[in-house]
């Protein structure tokens, strides 16, 4: 399951300071895996930033309640492009392996 949070610019510390604690622990978001890019940079809202995640029901549930009060969920278009963009990252950058591999 994806989900995609938006968050103000000016709460992006505080949002990073939770993303990166804990980094070996049993239930963590550096374990899990996230993506977090301004919103400028992906054609969004630049007075935000947007946090995606891919990951378990259970991760999920437990990344929504660490993160109460500093993000919401993003609307659902917005989520969709975000999501969109964010694939279109990887697929890239998957081609591009493939090239330096000679594949």
């Amino acid at each position: 399951m994806e989900i995609v949070f938006e968050c103000p610019l000016s709460n992006k510390e505080k949002l990073k300071a939770i993303l990166e604690a804990d980094p070996y622990g049993q239930i963590s978001f550096s374990r899990n895996g996230y993506k977090l890019k301004d919103g400028q940079m992906i054609g969004q809202d630049p007075q935000k930033c947007y946090l995606f995640i891919r990951a378990t029901d259970e991760f999920l549930a437990f990344a929504k309640e660490k993160l109460k009060g500093i993000v919401s969920e993003a609307p659902p278009s917005v989520a969709a492009e975000v999501s969109k963009k964010i694939q279109e990252e990887e697929n890239n950058a998957e081609i591009g392996f493939g090239s330096i591999f000679g594949q």
